[in-house]
């Protein structure tokens, strides 16, 4: 994974820390949301991470195709 996605996870987490010790129901709700907003951008992350992995293999093996036919 991504270092972006490792970041955004790191910060989940710690909201949720946040959000388990406070003891403000208005500070447990604003660390839930930002547990969720965290969360959501890993999620993304890791699909943006993962497309991109998928679009370079389809490109390298339409590469290794493209040099098989010109060998020939």
């Amino acid at each position: 994974m991504s270092q972006t996605y490792d970041f955004y996870s790191a910060r989940a987490k710690e909201s949720a820390a946040e959000a388990k010790a406070a003891t403000l129901d208005n500070v447990r709700e604003r660390a839930l949301r930002s547990q969720a907003t965290w969360k959501a951008l890993a999620d993304q992350a890791r699909a943006v991470s993962r497309q991109r992995a998928k679009i370079e293999a389809e490109k390298a093996a339409a590469r290794e195709i493209e040099s098989g036919l010109t060998a020939s």
